[in-house]
């Protein structure tokens, strides 16, 4: 069956031009009259429609099954050409080169079906699918024909008006421009308003459309959608501004008042007119007072109106783009009523006997119409008046009246609706008068008050006093004004209080008093150096008083200031002296205070004692405590140290002179240089524990000369100094140190004789000329030269004699003597310290000179 199958593909290729290349197969069905098939094959055809979309991916299907042998053709709309895609012969699909142009082709697996994305506009056209099936022994061939549709969406619209801002009653057009899409394409015209309602003025496949006789309402956004099959977009909207107007202007009067001559306003309230004209663009507005310009913008505002300024309003609007204006004209009359409403007050009358009813209500065109009304009026006047003025009053005896009476004015005003009333009425204070007494804020006057508040009408009050001192009467409250310092005391002040609702007077008293000052201390003693405080306060009292006042033991009125410090109220004033001095601050400290009745003071005694002088000191010893001289040792003692009342000393040195000292010439002479001359200030070093006695003083120049005294001190005196002492020098015994020096020297000398002895013995036989030098001859006889010099040691190279000790301290200096043979020694210098001169050398019979020198120094 398959031969049968191969066989039809070779009857069918027989029509068509087949070529074999790199890639396979490639088949091009040649346009052929007719269909030569095997004639016991079947052949199938199906027509199918596909649409798809630019861009967009697209499948196109070649039967349920897989076929074994299929080959997709294309053919082109307008050509009969048919090309081959991708055909699979058993060895698996093949994509042609011509898929490239139709878009991303890709064969479905376990299918025949292709898929086509990123679909180009290419592959418009008629897909063609043979599929071979071998079934029960039987081929069939079946056609499968897609018509493929590719529709491109349609872009994004752009509106274009013919005029953006048309005059109201022109004419216009709106088109919707696109630049792409697959019709057929449908528009849609749609207005937005400023309120954001969107209405649809248009549809249609017509992208233009005309407006006739443009007005206002068109005014607005627009935008136009174009669709098709695909998709629908919508282009940026587009305002359209319709100019028109101005309308007749439209005015507003606020507050709104209207009368038979138009608007009415109130005076001295504030009137607003506003003009508006539908227009576009917006207008301008004039407003015109009587014919002439007063204002220029919408709303026209009168502040606090008056009556001259009523007349007629006349508002003109402009359109300054069409150059086209409207005008409208009103009349406002300005009333004024009597500004509020009536007052009511009563008020006493032939000396606080009877009452008067006052009402007024001033002002208003005309004058408003008052009247009093109540039963009571009319039982005591035997009527109700009214009064057509501006004022309405009426008398009513006292006589009969009670406390907490009523009255009531009506007031009425054609420039009113409704009529306004007061109401007053009269009753007893409800407490009693009060009396009380206070100062002036600058202190000049003392002031005597006096009220009975509340009542109506006021009350009458007066002050008496004593020796005449008083005042006429006032309603309500009085106030007696009195002089600083001329009040009495000790005397009472009468206020009086009468109302006219009752017969006899009411009083109250007030009494001044002079202030008293105490303190808690009348003498105040303190040791010098301390602070301390002084304390002032005031008793209660029922006037008010100055502000207490200190003076310092100079009569000076004391501040705040690095040595006084004030804290102070109304009731007291404390003082603190700070780091109190004798001279300065003892004596008589006052405080003082006043008021309107008289002043008084209170004077405390600061005595300011100085500490003690400390007891004298001696001092006992002074020496140096070593040889270099560098520090020196002091001892002391204190008179009466049972006494007390010191706190540390002060050690003081000074530096008196240069210590000569001693330098030696080139001819063995000395002189003596001094440093230095004349005595320096004092040097000072506390020492602040009161029970040393004994102080050492150190890093001292030891070639200089001191001077030392001792101070006691307290916390603030200094006393005494000692008597100025130099340093002594230390006690050293000079002679046992001369006596060992010598025996010293004595010993290691006959050592040195005798070694030198028993080795000239050992040795007479190498050395017998040295034998019979010392034992050969017996006339010879030794010498001995001692030499003690004073100034200066000599030198080893000039006598054999060595210094032990070449350290500056004072002490006994010892120098070991040592032999000397012509043999070995050479000739000694004379120098006039010299007491002796050994021999020249040179002579047999000459004994050995030998030279023991001891020096002794002391301090």
């Amino acid at each position: 069956m398959v031969a049968q199958l191969l066989g039809l593909a070779v009857l069918y290729l027989t029509t068509s031009l087949v070529t074999f290349g790199a890639n396979g197969i490639s088949l091009y069905c040649l346009p052929s009259p007719a269909l030569q098939i095997n004639p016991n094959g079947e052949v199938v055809y199906q027509d199918a429609r596909v649409y798809g979309v630019v861009a967009k991916a697209v499948i196109l299907e070649c039967g349920p099954t897989l076929p074994d042998i299929y080959i997709w053709s294309f053919t082109k709309p307008g050509t009969e050409a048919i090309k081959a895609v991708v055909f699979n012969v058993g060895q698996g699909p093949r994509i042609q080169k011509l898929a490239e142009t139709l878009g991303q082709l890709t064969v479905i697996s376990n299918s025949a079906a292709v898929s086509i994305e990123n679909l180009a506009l290419a592959a418009h056209g008629l897909f063609t699918c043979q599929a071979f099936y071998d079934i029960e022994n039987e081929a069939k061939v079946y056609y499968y024909y897609v018509h493929l549709v590719v529709r491109v969406p349609v872009t994004k619209p752009y509106l274009l008006l013919s005029d953006v801002s048309p005059v109201e009653g022109s004419t216009m057009w709106m088109r919707c421009n696109l630049e792409n899409g697959t019709g057929p394409i449908q528009y849609e015209w749609q207005h937005e308003t400023r309120s954001g309602n969107i209405t649809i003025i248009a549809q249609g496949n017509n992208s233009i459309i005309n407006v006739t006789d443009v007005n206002r309402n068109h005014t607005g956004w627009y935008r136009c959608v174009a669709s098709n099959a695909v998709n629908s977009e919508s282009s940026n909207r587009l305002w359209l501004d319709t100019i028109y107007g101005p309308d007749i202007p439209k005015i507003d009067v606020t507050p709104y008042s209207i009368t038979e001559r138009g608007y009415s306003a109130l005076e001295r309230e504030t009137v607003s007119l506003l003009c508006q004209a539908q227009s576009n663009p917006a207008s301008q507005y004039v407003w015109f007072y009587n014919n002439s310009q007063v204002y220029t913008g919408p709303q026209y505002t009168i502040i606090k109106i008056l009556r001259m300024h009523t007349g007629d309003y006349a508002c003109l609007a402009q359109n300054t783009y069409l150059n086209t204006r409207s005008k409208k004209t009103i009349s406002l009359t300005v009333y004024y009523p009597p500004d509020g409403s009536p007052s009511c007050s009563v008020e006493p009358a032939l000396n606080h006997t009877s009452l008067r009813l006052l009402c007024s209500w001033p002002g208003g065109f005309p004058s408003p119409s008052l009247q009093w009304t109540g039963d009571l009026i009319h039982a005591n006047t035997g009527q109700q008046p009214s009064s057509a003025s501006s004022t309405a009053s009426i008398l009513l005896p006292s006589g009969g009246l009670i406390s907490d009476s009523l009255f009531t004015c009506m007031g009425s005003h054609l420039a009113l609706k409704q009529s306004t009333q007061c109401t007053t009425h009269t009753y007893i204070p409800p407490a009693e008068p009060v009396c009380f007494a206070y100062v002036t804020s600058d202190k000049p006057y003392l002031m005597l008050s006096c009220s009975w508040e509340g009542g109506a009408p006021k009350a009458l009050v007066w002050w008496e006093g004593p020796a005449g001192q008083g005042k006429g009467g006032e309603e309500n409250s009085n106030i007696l004004i009195l002089r600083y310092g001329t009040a009495r005391g000790g005397k009472p002040y009468t206020c009086h209080a009468k109302h006219p609702l009752l017969v006899q007077t009411k009083t109250c008293n007030v009494t001044l008093e002079a202030p008293v000052l105490q303190t808690q201390r009348r003498v105040v003693t303190v040791y010098e150096g301390s602070d301390v405080q002084l304390t002032c306060s005031l008793r209660t009292n029922y006037l008010p008083v100055n502000e207490i006042t200190w003076f310092n033991n100079q009569g000076v009125g004391v501040q705040d200031t690095s040595k006084y410090l004030l804290l102070r109220t109304s009731a007291w004033a404390n003082l603190t002296v700070r780091d109190t001095d004798e001279t300065q601050d003892s004596g008589e400290y006052r405080c003082s205070t006043s008021n309107a009745v008289g002043g008084t003071e209170i004077n405390v005694t600061l005595v300011v004692n100085k500490h003690p002088m400390p007891p004298n000191a001696t001092l006992v010893r002074v020496v140096y405590i070593n040889r270099q001289r560098n520090e020196v040792e002091l001892e002391w003692v204190v008179e009466k140290e049972e006494a007390g009342g010191w706190t540390g000393f002060f050690l003081e040195h000074r530096w008196l002179s240069e210590r000569p000292q001693r330098k030696g010439s080139s001819n063995g002479s000395s002189e003596q240089v001094k440093e230095k001359a004349g005595p320096t200030e004092w040097d000072r070093k506390i020492i602040q524990d009161p029970a040393v006695r004994i102080h050492t003083v150190g890093s001292l120049t030891p070639t200089a000369t001191y001077q030392f005294r001792i101070i006691p001190i307290n916390h603030r005196t200094v006393g005494h100094p000692s008597a100025a002492k130099t340093p002594a020098e230390p006690h050293y015994n000079v002679y046992p140190a001369v006596i060992g020096a010598a025996i010293g020297g004595m010993l290691f000398a006959a050592i040195l004789t005798v070694l030198l002895l028993m080795y000239i013995i050992r040795n007479r036989n190498n050395n017998p000329r040295l034998h019979d030098l010392l034992f050969g001859r017996q006339h010879s006889q030794s010498r001995e030269n001692i030499n003690f010099p004073e100034d200066e040691v000599v030198s080893r190279s000039e006598g054999g004699i060595e210094e032990t000790d070449r350290s500056p301290s004072p002490g006994p200096a010892m120098a070991l003597p040592r032999a000397s043979s012509p043999l070995t020694s050479s000739p000694m210098s004379a120098t006039p310290t010299t007491t002796s001169q050994a021999p020249p050398p040179g002579d047999d019979n000459e004994p050995v000179s030998v030279t023991i020198t001891v020096k002794a120094t002391g301090s």
